[in-house]
């Protein structure tokens, strides 16, 4: 009698694990995307392993301590105290993980150009101890057909000479491209509640893919290729940057015809049908919008056909901070004061309200406007309390506590971000000039009459 041998394939061992709840998962770049994700799949019963090149990082999750402090401390102490969750800065043990799931950043250089340095980089680091039955996520927003080729070539890269030279993605290894769709602060929408878009290299990569973001996601959407979760995504934010251009030239428009703009949405929204309110501001600030419709446009060139429309949206809003500093300098210029020696306090310098997150806060571009123009700035933030240095900016400045004295002290108060814990109140009635640019006085404007600008 003739026995039949059966040969597992890395495939079918993969899919094994993931279906049996037995996969590590490998996480890596514990930021704003990487922490709740590996939060997320931790809850689904998943064994997890961050890594982060920041040891302080890692101090803190095992100290309970959330240095995200909008997810709330309980995020990390639920994964210190679990025998499922581990943290590491030893890059060599990513061949450990079944399943590694890259969330880095994708920043732009000095002239606006894809910097994918940090995508490439864990690629070779991956390419190192690649293995057979491992798959690979990236999560990092990009232009269509990085997984493919930019990220998977730096995983071949680094592969070269080991072991895994010799395996083939689809058939022993699997890649796959799921775009993240974090948005801090937001409390109607978690990291399990967003649907989550999955494309692979291959059916077999997208397969592994979704199997694994069940854990975490409630609703996980595979759609045919890496190019069309990588494009999808990019037109999400394509969408806000334009939308928001628009409303943004309009409030220079209206401006300059006696009419607010705030009024104007406000009354539009009282249709029901065929319009979104979107609002202007002093430029645009988090990871996603003020870079991901350049990816597109650079990608666009390099194939012959220049995104025009796109562009010319990240023209407007980029110039936004400009305009709002034009207004102080005027308003100030009414009361016969000059920019040059006047004391100016801006109001919040994370980007969005009542968070800590100030990745690309058009308020470090109105603190260095003010300086060059020979200002006095200073800043108050609850969330911030002093400033580190970022990819653009060293303001080494702290967070000025609000006080009626305070308040009054300076020349010009300008809210860039409208924090819930403001009193506005006060600020209406001891500010001596408020350029407001968020519509956070809207409930004051009584009492500060001609002393408010709405920028």
């Amino acid at each position: 009698m003739t026995r039949t041998v059966e040969h597992t394939t890395p495939l079918d061992s993969l899919r094994s694990r993931l279906d049996k709840g037995a996969a590590v998962v490998g996480v890596i770049g514990l930021g704003y995307v990487g922490l709740p994700l590996a939060h997320a799949l931790h809850e689904g019963g998943l064994t997890v392993v961050g890594f982060d090149i920041d040891q302080s990082k890692i101090e803190s999750i095992r100290q309970g301590k959330n240095y995200l402090k909008h997810f709330g401390d309980a995020m990390a102490s639920d994964l210190g105290e679990s025998k499922r969750f581990s943290a590491t800065t030893d890059f060599a043990r990513l061949g450990e993980p079944d399943v590694l799931i890259v969330c880095l950043p994708t920043p732009l250089g000095k002239h606006h150009e894809p910097d994918l340095s940090y995508v490439e980089d864990s690629g070779r680091q991956i390419g190192r101890t690649l293995r057979a039955g491992q798959l690979i996520v990236l999560e990092s927003t990009t232009y269509p057909g990085t997984t493919r080729d930019e990220f998977h070539g730096a995983i071949r890269e680094g592969a070269a000479g080991t072991r895994g030279e010799r395996l083939r993605v689809g058939v022993d290894y699997f890649l796959a491209f799921s775009p993240e769709r974090e948005d801090p602060g937001r409390k109607s929408h978690t990291t399990r509640t967003i649907p989550k878009l999955v494309g692979g290299l291959d059916e077999a990569s997208t397969d592994v893919a979704c199997r694994l973001y069940k854990y975490g996601v409630e609703n996980v959407v595979p759609v045919r290729s890496a190019e069309v979760a990588e494009a999808a995504k990019l037109l999400e934010n394509i969408f806000r940057c334009v939308n928001i251009a628009m409303v943004n030239e309009l409030k220079v428009v209206l401006d300059a015809m006696g009419i607010d703009v705030w009024e104007v949405i406000e009354a539009s929204s009282t249709k029901p049908f065929g319009f979104m309110p979107f609002y202007p501001g002093p430029g645009l600030g988090g990871h996603c919008i003020p870079i991901d419709p350049f990816y597109l446009t650079w990608k666009a060139k390099e194939v012959g056909h220049p995104t025009r429309f796109i562009e010319l949206a990240g023209e407007i809003n980029t110039r936004m901070p400009h305009y709002v500093i034009d207004r102080l300098t005027n308003a100030l210029n009414d009361r016969a004061k000059a920019v040059k020696g006047a004391r100016v306090l801006v109001l919040g310098l994370a980007y969005k309200p009542d968070i800590d997150d100030t990745r690309e806060s058009p308020s470090f571009e109105l603190i260095d406007l003010l300086r060059r123009l020979g200002a006095g700035v200073d800043y108050s933030d609850p969330f911030v309390p002093r400033t580190v240095p970022v990819r653009k900016h060293d303001l080494a400045m702290t967070s000025v506590t609000l006080t009626p004295e305070s308040v009054a002290s300076y020349d010009a108060v300008l809210i860039a971000t409208n924090h819930a814990a403001f009193d506005y109140a006060m600020i209406a009635k001891h500010a001596r000039l408020i350029v407001d640019t968020r519509n956070a006085m809207k409930d004051h404007a009584s009492v500060c009459g001609e002393r408010l600008v709405k920028a």
